[in-house]
């Protein structure tokens, strides 16, 4: 539809924002920044955005808040909206893994008298966090943060971030509650008055079957909400897995190199050159920006029919892309289009289905490699650092590997039942589905932003990273060939000559 058509619809999810105080939990991370932005950019007329944020290396928090505006993320808003944008911000200091959240008594008050819609977005989404540090953000947290909602006088929503991978036990994830893994209370209480080291040494069967401490305690925290069903006004998100924004304001746009976007930098600069991963499967990806649409667009679904609380934020239902499948994207890109600065090889490699294949492949093509270069780094008197690296790299394939070798399947009916209350002006500016997407073109986007405003590589070192590939591909050439008549000779030598008598 033209524009002038789609003005004909009214923005009904926007309404629902007019005049309301929000207040946002995880607003300086990944999902929050992005949310943050859209907030300001399509509910333009929401009254304020108070952020929980803490103090950090010496700033406080309105001069965060001022450090996160100044961020290329923003720049779109402040063009349409004005600088005085920033306004509708306000920071209050706090902590989640603190108690009472660490909120002032004049703040909590302040918080309970005006809030009227809550996005519960703070999380440590780091896989091998020490047991007691996840279960302070993630799970006594949320209690803390539910205890606050309780006090809220104006409370119309209350929307806690979930994750799509915290029951790992059902391979058909369905858009319902399922019991904890644990005790949440207990748990708490456990971490509270045990020393970190028992804490450490019992984390194990604590876990159990569970992979790590990340997907425990989203569990348990989940679980901590779903209590309330009956009681809160609340909505439980479980989104997959979060990459990069597909579509605005920037392209793309990434704060961070997890996930797939991690792999592709890694092998894009020729450190990463073998994984352990049956390249056939697929995983679950949600574009950042299709994520805080329906974040947005479930409270007002949830207005309309209170029936739906738990939405499963997930795309392979609808669209599947296999792990090769964007190793070959990535190739592509990295190779032709968007070449990265200063490639440590050129870059190649490949999944491996067998499990010592791959192990053979990594000492050969990493540990080998760093420890010569860190050898002579050594020598001539510098830091050796590629051993760091390749154990960096190790520890990261541990969580790859259980994530990339199991599969899970998501039913999220209602979810796309959600999409239908939209109309079509609504559905243009809250994306919520992956119609159009060229994946070539996406993670183009996701590699330009990464030299961008992560490794700080402009645009006008692209001509001179696409020739130092150039040249890197004629050294990848030359050492593999060097490599095959030399195994050639000495295969001729040991075998081939003493086997004839020709010595």
């Amino acid at each position: 539809m033209e524009e002038t058509d789609l003005d004909k619809y009214p923005d009904r999810v926007a309404e629902i924002f007019k005049d309301k105080t929000i207040f946002i939990t995880g607003g300086t991370g990944f999902m929050g920044k992005v949310l943050i932005e859209k907030l300001l950019r399509s509910c333009g007329g929401l009254k304020k955005i108070i952020m929980l944020i803490r103090s950090k290396k010496g700033k406080r928090p309105q001069e965060r808040i001022k450090d996160i505006m100044n961020n290329p993320l923003f720049d779109k808003v402040k063009k349409l909206r004005g600088p005085e944008v920033v306004q509708k911000l306000e920071a209050i200091d706090g902590d989640v893994t603190l108690p009472e959240l660490g909120i002032s008594k004049e703040d909590r008050q302040k918080i309970t008298k005006e809030v009227e819609i809550i996005y519960h977005c703070a999380a440590t989404i780091r896989f091998d966090e020490p047991l007691k540090k996840a279960v302070l953000l993630n799970v006594r947290g949320t209690k803390y943060m539910l205890d606050l909602a309780k006090e809220c006088k104006k409370l119309l929503i209350f929307v806690h971030l979930s994750t799509a991978y915290c029951h790992l036990n059902e391979k058909v994830l369905h858009e319902k509650v399922y019991p904890p893994p644990a005790d949440p209370h207990m748990i708490i209480k456990t971490v509270e008055w045990m020393e970190d080291d028992v804490i450490d040494l019992i984390t194990p069967k604590l876990l159990g079957d569970i992979p790590n401490t990340y997907a425990f305690t989203k569990a348990l925290g989940e679980s901590l909400v779903a209590d309330e069903l009956n009681n809160l006004p609340v909505i439980i998100l479980r989104p997959s897995i979060v990459i990069p924004i597909w579509k605005e304001p920037i392209p793309g746009w990434t704060d961070n190199i997890n996930g797939p976007a991690g792999l592709l930098i890694g092998a894009g600069k020729g450190v990463i050159r073998t994984m352990y991963c049956n390249s056939d499967r697929y995983a679950d990806f949600l574009p950042v920006d299709i994520g805080v649409n329906a974040m947005i667009v479930s409270c007002y679904d949830f207005t309309v029919n209170r029936k739906r609380r738990i939405y499963n934020l997930t795309s392979s239902s609808l669209y599947k892309i296999s792990w090769s499948d964007i190793i070959e994207i990535g190739r592509k890109v990295i190779e032709t289009r968007m070449p990265l600065n200063n490639v440590a090889w050129y870059p190649g490699g490949s999944m491996k289905k067998s499990r010592i294949v791959h192990n053979i492949c990594f000492y050969l093509f990493h540990m080998l490699p760093a420890i010569f270069v860190d050898t002579l780094l050594y020598v001539l008197g510098f830091k050796p650092i590629l051993m760091r690296v390749q154990q960096r790299i190790s520890k990261g394939f541990e969580v790859f590997e259980y994530y990339a070798n199991n599969q899970w399947e998501f039913d999220n009916e209602e979810s796309l039942k959600a999409r239908e209350i939209l109309n079509p002006r609504e559905r243009k500016i809250y994306k919520v589905d992956g119609d159009g997407i060229d994946y070539v073109d996406y993670f183009t986007h996701c590699v330009h932003c990464t030299r961008l405003y992560i490794l700080n590589e402009p645009d006008d070192t692209i001509p001179a990273a696409k020739r130092h590939m150039k040249i890197m591909y004629v050294v990848d050439i030359i050492v593999k060939t060097l490599f095959c008549l030399g195994m050639l000779y000495l295969l001729y030598t040991k075998l081939v000559r003493p086997y004839f008598g020709w010595d």
